[in-house]
């Protein structure tokens, strides 16, 4: 995300993506605190590279609906809610999602 549009709050998605952005960043809030985004070990609710599923499947979805774009403004989210380490994590989640980089 750029710096304008985390200084003055534009958001990278038309407004009637809203309700569902939102929706998606609470989930991924509250997969971070509850399960954490990486595991040491595969098995539910983690794939075979120790990245949750269904974290993936919502960057899947975001970068459907905005690209790298959303997915890096719903990540600033991420970061500012649960902090750097699990943002970190949640990077790695996303490896290989669209043009997302861990």
């Amino acid at each position: 995300m750029g710096f304008i549009e985390d200084i003055f709050g534009i958001k990278p998605f038309p407004s009637h993506m809203r309700q569902e952005v939102e929706r998606f960043t609470t989930e991924l809030i509250q997969i971070g605190e509850a399960d954490d985004f990486l595991s040491e070990r595969p098995g539910r609710p983690f794939n075979s590279q120790c990245r949750h599923i269904r974290t993936r499947e919502i960057g899947k979805r975001l970068h459907e609906m905005g690209g790298l774009p959303l997915m890096e403004y719903v990540h600033v989210r991420i970061n500012k809610k649960l902090g750097k380490n699990l943002a970190a994590h949640l990077e790695y989640a996303w490896a290989e999602i669209g043009n997302w980089m861990a």
